[in-house]
């Protein structure tokens, strides 16, 4: 637990403000679930994109942003944040895409 001690003292010294103290230390070990789990993800898929590992990359993604819109909703990062980081992550992907060489493509049976 987090205590809120600076030079042997407690800054707190209403019951109010204590409460608050504690309340924050409850919902930062919440939220910190949201946070960690959405910024693995965005690792994941940018060490990916590094690796050229795109179809997986895309796959990984695709948890990316459910996560991240998932802490959005619960007020764990900004709505804005969220979105800002998923446009990255998309634009990142097709700048990957955009500068991998295209597939050959397949000789059909049909002559």
């Amino acid at each position: 637990m987090i205590e809120a001690i600076f030079g042997g003292f407690e800054l707190a010294n209403t019951e109010s403000a204590k409460k608050r103290i504690r309340q924050t230390e409850k919902r930062t070990e919440r939220n910190r679930h949201y946070r960690a789990s959405a910024r693995t993800y965005v690792k994941k898929v940018r060490r990916l994109i590094a690796e050229k590992k795109l179809d997986e990359a895309e796959l990984v993604a695709k948890d990316a942003y459910q996560t991240l819109d998932k802490a959005a909703r619960k007020n764990v990062v900004h709505p804005r944040n969220a979105a800002r980081r998923k446009g990255r992550l998309m634009a990142a992907l097709a700048a990957a895409r955009a500068e991998a060489p295209a597939p050959a493509p397949t000789k059909s049976a049909k002559k």
